[in-house]
């Protein structure tokens, strides 16, 4: 199971059991790293800045805004989109690329370009098919977070 940290955004009392939303900031690693001045990483993260990432859980435990929380969430649903979001726009540039290879350039008796232009179509075809194919997974996993423990109120 993957943690992370959360600040409880609202309460709202449902019965017996309270609907927490949550939010808390990606971290990264690059502020830690040694090499984040020359890398392209580090470098895209200090421009795009910290993304808050917005979570919701139904507990038993009275939680108040502004609480500082511990939240879980199974790692295999993270490793199944994360596989999903990378490989498939990379088979479908791959298979882009077989296709302006092997039929395109042939048929039309053209060189590279048509590969290329193929490839790139065929990539923005797998992106928009990931997301698509992402975002069920990353409603299911929305509901599968836990409250862990409750930390406190937050040092200001």
């Amino acid at each position: 199971m993957m943690t992370a940290l959360a600040t409880v955004s609202a309460v709202e009392k449902q019965g017996a059991h309270y609907h927490v939303q949550l939010s808390c900031e990606q971290q990264t690693s690059c502020s830690s790293c040694s090499s984040q001045k020359s890398c392209g990483t580090g470098i895209v993260t200090k421009a795009v800045g910290n993304k808050s990432l917005f979570w919701q859980l139904t507990t038993k435990n009275l939680v108040k805004a502004g609480q500082i929380v511990e939240i879980g969430f199974p790692e295999r649903s993270l490793l199944e989109s994360a596989a999903l979001v990378y490989l498939v726009p990379l088979f479908m540039m791959m298979l882009g690329a077989a296709f302006g290879q092997l039929l395109l350039a042939p048929l039309l008796g053209v060189g590279e370009g048509a590969v290329i232009l193929s490839a790139a179509i065929f990539t923005a075809g797998g992106i928009a098919l990931a997301k698509r194919l992402a975002k069920p997974m990353e409603d299911k996993s929305k509901q599968q977070v836990v409250l862990i423990r409750i930390l406190g109120e937050p040092l200001v």
